[in-house]
Order: structure tokens, then C-alpha cells, then sequence
């Protein structure tokens, strides 16, 4: 059945339950429940990557999961990569960090025929991305030396906002990117995303009670959803760039998020008749176990924490944001561990509405002061938190010789 998602709440309503949530782990509190170096499957027990390139050869989607400013994920990705790679040279690697409109500079790019400057230019990746374009050009610069064909998987954000405003049928057909109706979502990926929803600052959000059945947060469902079936409808087209007849292995790239528990892309893609998926993601030590149950994803690999330099490649204020519609300004979405932001106790949630004395009206402008933040200097914001705003300072060290 369809559902008019944003115009009749009640028909998806109709079809939540309470939501059931598997028991099984693997490990305990008094061990790793992954260790570096090793696979897990969820709910089974240990595999190798043998066994897993084994199962990857009849695959047509493998999923590569990654907390996005996390650098030992990208480097497991690259890994990942290569071992694919090498078991189905005809591969097709799906990008969420770049909109369906970049698609040319990603052909030209494996070409060979932009440098990597005016690629992150062209591909706008200072204001559609925003994360440290070091932490992806390993996995940019596979793809180019193996002319393996780049696909970009999402869509405008101001697509996004939109439906998340005003629901799918709420925005015209015409302006739907091509979009289709996403497949209503399972009751634990409503659970899932109840919490985030709550976290953030919305026209229209109940201030206080249940907003389970708030008509505003299935609103926010249908657009996160929206970014999920638009990911699964690019790679249901990949699939279909044949080579010698066969249907390439398509590999995606995206946050964890999307992959996890089936919630996301994979219940978009079997929804869209695509059903040999094998999800892939790394798995933190530091995570607790309590999260390791059984469908969390087809296999975990083990991440050592990594001790990054002290000194930065170059000057990185450690924070994802986005402009926050009501209020103006810049809302921080996620704070980097061991970041400057951290050490300058900066939170998520906080809007920043001035940085070195300069209103914050588009995002590019807060990328804009960072890059000419000189070395060991202080760079002063004011943050509106909750009712107040404070002045804070990020102190950008030295550069040690």
C-alpha cells in the first residue's frame, strides 16, 4: 500500500508496533566483543575475509560503512576496496558524499581529466561535504588509478529539508530529484531515530511528551528516508552499467547510519528488488556490546583506536553543521573527538552565530575563517546554547617544527 507520507500520518501509524529488540550479543562486559584485526558476524561468531570475499563474488551490493570524520574507517574502507577489487574487477564504487547534479565532475575526474584541486572545486566539496576532503581522497584516488566509474548517490540537501519540512507529497513531483516513495520504515528504525529527532531544533517539533506519533517527526522519517531511497535508487542504476552482459559488484560508501541494523539503504534496495546485499561495517573497540546483536550487519571488522598527530595537516576546527533554519546561524551537528571544538567545549546542538566578529549566514562561511586561521592563534565565537549565548575561543596550536 502506499502511504501519502506528511499528508495522512495515520496510514503509517497504522502499521507500527511495538518495537522488539533482538537479545542475542556477541561478547560481554568483560571482554572485547571485537577485537582489532578481526571479522565478527553478529549473532554467529567469528568469519575471516577469505570467507567474505567468498560470499562478495555472487553479491550485486556490498556496503561499506564509516563514522565520517573517523580516519582508521577510511582506511578499512580502502582496504575493503582493494580485496573487492580484486575478487570483481567489475566494480562500481557509490559515493553518499556527493549529489546526483556532480556527476559529470566524478567522470571526469576517473578520466583523469581534473587535478585533485579542481576536483574538490568542482565537485563543491567545501559546501555540499564540509568534512576534511583528506580523510576520502585515498578512496577518490583508487577509483581514478583503477578507472573503476564513481557514482554520486544523494541528493540536494535542500531537497531534504524539504520533505523533512513538509513531507514526500508535500513537495512537487517535478522537484523530487526523481525520488519515488520511499518503503515505510520498520518500527525499530522509527526507534532508532526518535532520539536523533529529539536532538535537534525544529519548526513545528512538541516541546514536551511522546513525539513518537507526532505527525512533525514522521515528517523527519520520510526525510531521512528520502536520503536513503535515493541512494538505493543510484544503486539500482549502477547495477545496471553491464559489462560483457554481467551486472558490476556495486560498492557504497556511506555513514553507518544508512547500513546498520537493514534500517536504511538496505531496506530501500530490497524494496526496489535488490536483494544480494551484504552490509559491511567497522567496528569501534571502545563500543559497547549491548549494540552487537544479531542483523546489526553482515560482518564487523575490529578498529584499533588511532593516536593522531598532534599537530594537524592543516588548520581543522572539528565539527559537522549545518545551517539552522529558525534561528540562523550554524548548528553544530557533531563534535570530532580530540578536536579543537572539543577542547573548546563546544557541544552539539550549539549554533554558532559569529565567528572572529563575522554573522554566520552560509555555510561556507565558517570553512571561509578557519582556512586563514593562522597557527597558534585564538579564534573567538559566540554560540547560542539553549536560551544563552556564551562566548567561547578555539585556541589553534602552534605548528611544531
Amino acid at each position: 500500500m502506499l502511504l501519502a507520507w506528511g499528508v495522512y500520518p495515520d496510514n503509517l501509524l497504522a502499521q507500527v508496533i511495538p518495537a522488539h529488540k533482538p537479545e542475542v550479543r556477541i561478547g560481554n562486559s568483560a571482554r572485547e566483543c571485537v577485537s582489532a584485526a578481526n571479522w565478527i558476524i553478529p549473532g554467529k561468531g567469528a568469519t575471516t575475509l577469505p570467507e567474505i570475499m567468498t560470499h562478495a563474488a555472487d553479491q550485486s551490493v556490498i556496503l561499506l560503512g564509516e563514522t565520517h570524520v573517523n580516519q582508521e574507517h577510511h582506511r578499512w574502507q580502502l582496504q575493503m576496496l582493494a580485496a573487492l577489487y580484486a575478487a570483481r574487477p567489475d566494480m562500481v564504487i557509490g559515493f553518499e558524499m556527493f549529489p546526483r547534479r556532480i556527476q559529470k565532475v566524478l567522470d571526469q575526474w576517473v578520466a583523469g581529466e581534473l587535478s585533485e584541486s579542481a576536483f574538490l572545486k568542482a565537485s563543491e566539496w567545501d559546501t555540499v561535504w564540509r568534512t576534511d576532503a583528506s580523510l576520502y581522497l585515498p578512496l577518490f584516488h583508487f577509483a581514478r588509478m583503477n578507472r573503476i566509474p564513481m557514482r554520486a548517490l544523494n541528493i540536494d540537501t535542500r531537497l531534504r529539508k524539504q520533505v523533512s519540512e513538509k513531507g514526500f507529497d508535500g513537495v512537487p513531483e517535478n522537484e523530487r530529484e526523481g525520488v519515488t516513495r520511499p518503503a515505510p520504515p520498520s518500527p525499530e528504525y522509527l526507534d532508532f531515530l526518535l532520539p536523533i529527532y529529539e536532538s535537534h531544533d525544529r519548526k513545528g517539533k512538541k516541546k514536551e511528551g511522546d513525539s513518537r506519533y507526532d505527525p512533525d517527526f514522521l515528517r523527519f522519517v520520510v526525510g531521512q528516508q528520502l536520503w536513503d531511497r535515493a541512494m538505493a535508487q543510484e544503486i539500482l542504476a549502477a547495477l545496471g552499467m553491464h559489462s560483457r552482459g554481467k551486472s558490476p559488484l556495486v560498492v557504497g560508501i556511506m555513514g553507518s547510519g544508512h547500513i546498520l541494523r537493514g534500517f536504511g539503504v538496505p531496506h530501500q534496495l530490497k524494496d526496489l528488488g535488490v536483494t544480494r546485499i551484504t552490509s559491511l561495517l567497522p567496528w569501534d573497540e571502545s563500543k559497547s556490546c549491548d549494540q552487537l546483536v544479531a542483523g546489526y550487519a553482515s560482518a564487523v571488522f575490529g578498529i584499533a583506536p588511532f593516536a593522531a598527530e598532534t599537530t594537524p595537516l592543516r588548520q581543522r576546527l572539528g565539527i559537522r553543521y549545518e545551517i539552522a533554519l529558525e534561528d540562523g546561524g550554524a548548528r553544530i551537528l557533531q563534535v570530532e573527538e580530540g578536536s579543537i571544538a572539543e577542547a573548546a567545549n563546544m557541544r552539539e546542538g550549539d549554533i554558532i552565530m559569529e565567528i572572529a566578529g563575522l554573522s554566520v549566514k552560509e555555510l561556507g562561511d565558517i570553512i571561509a575563517v578557519i582556512k586563514h586561521q593562522a597557527p597558534g592563534t585564538w579564534l573567538p565565537l559566540r554560540v547560542k546554547r539553549g536560551n544563552d549565548e556564551i562566548e567561547i575561543v578555539a585556541k589553534f596550536p602552534a605548528l611544531v617544527k
